[in-house]
């Protein structure tokens, strides 16, 4: 019999998704998604939507909460939902994505793999290097920064985000401050009007360096000097300000117009002893000590020896790669962003001649580099696979098993596409080890994986 909208049922949550709902299964064993609730929570959900094999529900009320459960320590956070586990024990949190994990190689996958325990992060709460805020009104129509709400634009305040650090929280009330005693306006999607739409910043976990980032409708920033001089006078370790143009009715966050106002126009940090720079536009992993520690890990699964020629796919600044550079031959990556292979190129050179003289980077697509690489008679010992959500394409994967590595390291920030390429790999003669989650994302639905292969055949 089909749920009826707004009927409450009384259920117990078995797990969390792999989108961090909780999962019931109402008395005819139909499942039912329920966000905000912990492994264990007795309740009252109210059916929002019938789906036919599985229903969306919500929280009515907590008859006997969870052993996990614990308060939620931001004013926001149901609104904002970017910390969808934020009332969730963090061990708690650990094993739910332990468990998200193992169902993804076991159900998409087919494959009874051992996965790991998930490795916390070394820090549970201001990790992010990075927040992109978009800029808003309050209730009292003042300059805010904030987030957008779940599936909308609108703005909840948020003057203090826990996932980042607290100086990047006060530069962004700052800069609203200064926004509203000079009268300079928050972009307003709906009308087109007003002038500043997202502040971007930036900080170096290791060296302390502050990128501040404006993206404004037009490069003309009224009080801009001035604004210079306050914020770095109030937060001198801000290293470089600058102001991106992003005229366009669109979701992207930066244009590609970007001015300088102060300072080199990038920071410098390191990540696992690779020095970067970085500018807006670089990609870089948002939690600096847990990715070290994933870097870490795929460097022992690559199993490297001296003589070895390495592979980085989807390679961006070069990070993976030049962490493993010392232990072996030869290194070549891939990466279809021009501005990541310069970054890549520069990042080398940086570690010192003997590196950048065993280096190579080319931008190219990784399926069509590795497809031409492969046709060329390339034959790397070991290849690094790092792709995007969507994971690989099968000119990639193909391209992989024709050139024959010895060891294949694949990592993942999607262990469900993970588990599809590792299915396709072991058809292909490549057996999967283990996999090990890695936690780059407390309180939020994110874990990273790590899976090692090696060749059967």
């Amino acid at each position: 019999m089909p749920l009826q909208k707004n009927q409450v049922l009384t259920l117990t949550i078995e797990r969390l998704s792999n989108d961090g709902n909780g999962v019931a299964h109402s008395p005819d064993g139909e499942a039912v998604f329920v966000p905000g609730t912990a492994p264990g929570d007795e309740a009252d959900v109210r059916i929002v939507k019938d789906c036919g094999r599985y229903a969306f529900g919500i929280l009515d009320s907590l008859r006997t909460p969870s052993p996990d459960r614990i308060p939620v320590d931001c004013a926001v956070a149901g609104p904002c939902g970017g910390c969808s586990l934020r009332h969730l024990d963090y061990a708690a949190e650990l094993r739910a994505k332990q468990e998200s994990v193992t169902d993804a190689f076991r159900r998409i996958g087919g494959l009874d793999v051992p996965v790991l325990d998930a490795l916390p992060s070394p820090e549970v709460d201001r990790y992010r290097n990075k927040v992109q805020f978009p800029v808003g009104r309050d209730k009292n129509g003042a300059p805010c920064i904030g987030f957008y709400a779940g599936r909308t634009h609108r703005i909840v305040p948020c003057p203090d985000c826990k996932l980042q650090p607290g100086v990047l929280n006060d530069i962004g009330n700052a800069l609203c401050a200064f926004f509203a005693a000079n009268h300079i306006q928050p972009y307003d999607e709906a009308t087109g009007k007003g002038l500043v739409r997202h502040i971007f910043l930036r900080r170096g976990a290791h060296s302390g360096q502050i990128m501040v980032c404006i993206v404004c409708t037009r490069p003309k920033l009224p009080h801009s000097a001035e604004l210079a001089a306050q914020l770095q006078a109030q937060f001198p370790a801000i290293a470089t300000i600058l102001v991106n143009v992003n005229a366009k009715n669109t979701n992207v966050i930066l244009g590609t117009e970007t001015h300088t106002l102060s300072g080199p126009g990038f920071i410098e940090d390191t990540l696992c002893g690779v020095p970067v720079r970085l500018g807006p536009l670089s990609f870089y992993q948002v939690n600096t000590l847990a990715a070290e520690r994933l870097y870490g890990i795929a460097a022992d699964y690559a199993q490297l020896q001296p003589e070895d020629l390495l592979l980085d796919l989807y390679c961006g600044m070069g990070t993976i790669g030049l962490s493993m550079a010392d232990r072996c031959r030869e290194l070549i990556g891939v990466e279809i962003v021009p501005e990541a292979i310069e970054s890549a190129k520069a990042n080398a050179a940086r570690m010192g001649s003997a590196v950048a003289a065993k280096s190579r980077f080319f931008c190219a697509d990784a399926g069509k580099a590795a497809s031409q690489l492969a046709a060329e008679g390339l034959h790397p010992d070991v290849i690094v696979l790092d792709p995007p959500r969507k994971g690989c394409d099968e000119a990639t994967l193909s391209a992989v098993v024709q050139m024959s590595p010895r060891r294949v390291v694949y990592v993942s920030c999607n262990p469900s596409t993970a588990a599809r390429d590792a299915k396709w790999l072991e058809e292909k003669g490549y057996h999967a080890e283990k996999v090990q989650p890695v936690d780059l994302f407390p309180r939020t639905k994110h874990v990273e994986a790590i899976v090692s292969l090696q060749r059967e055949i």
